[in-house]
C-alpha cells in the first residue's frame, strides 16, 4: 500500500473541524502549562497561552519595543534643561580680577528656540580688553532667547529625532503584535499536525492489529489442513509492510511532537513534548467554522487592520519628516536673539558703566553657495518615499490575495472532508463485503487485504482533508487578526 502523507483518521474531521474557543484570554498570572497539562488532554488553548507568554521570539519582540521606547527618551533628552557654571580667577599677576558664572538654558521646540537665564558676580580689577567680565557689587542678572527663523525654524535633527524615535516605537509595538501573530498561526498549524500526526498512527495500529488476528486464525487453518500455507506466506507479507507503516506514522509523530513542543513550553521557557496520552478526543471537537461566516467581516477592513499596513503608514510618516528635515538642510540660516540683563548693587570697578539695564537684539544669516549635499540628501529622502509607497502597495495587494485563497482552500477543504468522509463509508462498506465473501469461500484473501488498504488510504484521505481545512482556519484568523482565535485577545 502507498504509505499516505501525514494526516488525521476519519475521526479527526471532529477534531478538526470543533477546537472549542481557540484560545482564552492571556492572563499574566496564567495557570503554567506544566498544572494544565496534567488535568487532561492538550487543548488549542493550553498552546496558544503557552506560546503568547513563553515563546522566545514573543519575548525578543517585546524587548526592541522596550529598546524602541529607550530611544524615544533618549531623543527627548535633547531638550533637557542644561545647568553649566563657571569660575575664573587670577592666583598671580598684576591684575587681581575673577568671577563666577552659573547659566540655565532650556531649548524649546518651537521655533527651534532657546531661553536662557544666567547669574554673574565679578571681584578685582581686569585689564581693559577683559573689562566686559566687570559686575556690579551684588551681581549681573541676563535673561534671553534665541529664535531660528528660516532654518531649523519648523524641524531640525533634535525634533526629527523626537519625532522618529516616537514613530519608531509605535513600528516597534506593530512588530510586536505582527511577531505574535505569527507565533500563534505556526503554534496552531504544529498542533494539527501533531493531532494529525497521532491519529495517523491510530490509522495504522488497526490495519496491523487486523493482520495479526488474521495471522492467528490463517495459523490454525493451515495447521488444520483448510487453508494452503500460501495465504499464511502472504499475510506475513502483509504484516512486514503494516508493520513498515505504523513505524513511519510513529516517526511522523515524533517529528510533529518536537515541532510542537518548540511552541509549547513551561513556565521556566523550556521545551515541553507532548505524547500520545495528550492527543485529544476528536468527537468533542468543535467543527471548522463555515466560509461564509468567516468572509462576514469585509476584506477592506482587514487590510486596514494588519500591523505590515499599520507599519507602512508610519514609515510613510517618517520617510516625510526625513525629506522635510533634507529640505530644511537647503534653507538659509537666519537666526535671531535678544538678552535683556542687568546689575545690582553698588558699583563695581568697572564703572557707572555698567550699572545699567541693557536689551540687545541681534541677527546671523548664513547660507552656502552650493548645497549639493543637501540636495543629493533630499533626492534620496524622496526616492526613499516613493519606494515606501510602492511597497505599501504590494503587501496590501498580497494580503487581499492570501485572504482570497485562504478562503478558497477552506471552502475546497471542507468539500473535500465531506467527500472523504463518503469514501470511508464505502470503503468500510467494501471491506465488510469482501470479508464475508472470504469466510464463505467466495473470495480472494488478495482482495481482502486489498480492500483493507484502501479503507485505511481513504481514512487517510479524510484526515488530509480535515487537517487542510484546519490549516486554513487558522491561516484565515491570523490574516483576519481574530485575536480570540489565537489566543491574544
Amino acid at each position: 500500500m502507498r504509505r499516505p502523507a501525514l494526516m488525521l483518521p476519519g475521526a479527526a474531521l471532529a477534531l478538526l473541524c470543533a477546537a472549542p474557543a481557540l484560545a482564552q484570554d492571556i492572563e499574566p498570572n496564567a495557570e503554567p502549562i506544566e498544572a494544565a497539562l496534567k488535568s487532561g488532554p492538550l487543548t488549542p488553548d493550553e498552546v496558544l497561552r503557552s506560546s503568547a507568554l513563553t515563546f522566545p521570539q514573543v519575548l525578543e519582540a517585546f524587548e526592541r519595543e522596550a529598546a524602541a521606547r529607550a530611544d524615544q527618551l533618549g531623543a527627548d533628552g535633547a531638550f533637557d534643561l542644561m545647568l553649566k557654571g563657571e569660575y575664573y580667577d587670577r592666583l598671580t599677576g598684576y591684575y587681581s580680577g575673577g568671577f563666577g558664572k552659573v547659566e540655565a538654558r532650556q531649548p524649546l521646540r518651537l521655533y527651534g528656540a532657546e531661553v536662557f537665564g544666567s547669574y554673574r558676580v565679578s571681584s578685582g580689577d581686569f585689564p581693559i580688553y577683559e573689562n566686559y567680565n566687570y559686575t556690579n557689587n551684588l551681581g549681573e542678572v541676563k535673561v534671553g532667547a534665541l529664535f531660528s527663523l528660516l532654518r531649523n525654524r519648523d524641524i531640525d535633527s533634535r525634533r526629527f529625532a523626537i519625532e522618529d524615535t516616537r514613530l519608531a516605537a509605535s513600528q516597534a509595538k506593530l512588530d510586536v503584535m505582527l511577531v505574535q501573530l505569527n507565533v500563534q498561526h505556526e503554534a496552531l498549524r504544529a498542533y494539527w499536525r501533531w493531532v494529525a500526526a497521532g491519529e495517523e498512527i491510530r490509522v495504522f495500529e488497526e490495519l496491523l492489529e487486523i493482520a495479526e488476528a488474521r495471522q492467528v486464525g490463517l495459523t490454525r487453518e493451515v495447521n488444520e489442513g483448510a487453508r494452503a500455507r500460501i495465504a499464511l506466506t502472504e499475510n506475513e507479507q502483509n504484516l512486514l509492510r503494516r508493520r513498515t507503516l505504523l513505524e513511519q506514522a510513529r516517526r511522523d509523530f515524533l517529528t510533529a511532537s518536537n515541532s510542537l513542543g518548540f511552541y509549547l513550553r513551561g513556565a521556566d521557557g523550556e521545551m515541553v513534548i507532548p505524547t500520545r496520552e495528550m492527543l485529544p478526543d476528536l468527537a468533542r471537537m468543535k467543527s471548522v467554522a463555515k466560509p461564509e461566516a468567516l468572509a462576514a467581516t469585509p476584506v477592506s477592513e482587514v487590510i486596514r487592520n494588519r500591523p505590515e499596513l499599520q507599519t507602512f503608514k508610519i514609515a510613510l510618516e517618517r520617510a516625510n519628516n526625513r525629506v522635510a528635515l533634507r529640505r530644511n538642510d537647503l534653507q538659509p540660516s537666519l537666526n535671531a536673539s535678544v538678552e535683556l540683563s542687568r546689575d545690582f548693587g553698588q558699583i563695581g570697578p568697572g564703572g557707572p558703566g555698567f550699572d545699567s539695564t541693557d536689551t540687545v537684539v541681534g541677527l546671523t544669516f548664513s547660507v552656502p553657495l552650493q548645497r549639493r549635499t543637501a540636495q543629493g540628501a533630499v533626492q534620496r529622502a524622496e526616492a526613499e518615499l516613493r519606494e515606501t509607497e510602492l511597497r505599501q502597495r504590494r503587501i496590501s495587494d498580497q494580503i487581499t490575495t492570501d485572504v482570497a485563497n485562504i478562503l478558497a482552500n477552506l471552502g475546497a477543504a471542507i468539500k473535500l472532508a465531506d467527500l472523504a468522509d463518503a469514501e470511508v463509508k464505502q470503503a468500510n462498506a467494501m471491506v465488510q463485503a469482501e470479508r464475508t465473501r472470504f469466510r464463505l469461500g467466495a473470495g480472494e484473501f488478495f482482495l481482502v487485504n486489498a480492500r483493507e488498504e484502501t479503507a485505511a488510504n481513504a481514512r487517510i484521505s479524510a484526515i488530509r482533508a480535515q487537517l487542510a481545512g484546519r490549516l486554513a482556519e487558522a491561516s484565515y484568523n491570523a490574516a483576519t487578526m481574530n485575536l480570540k482565535a489565537l489566543g491574544l485577545e
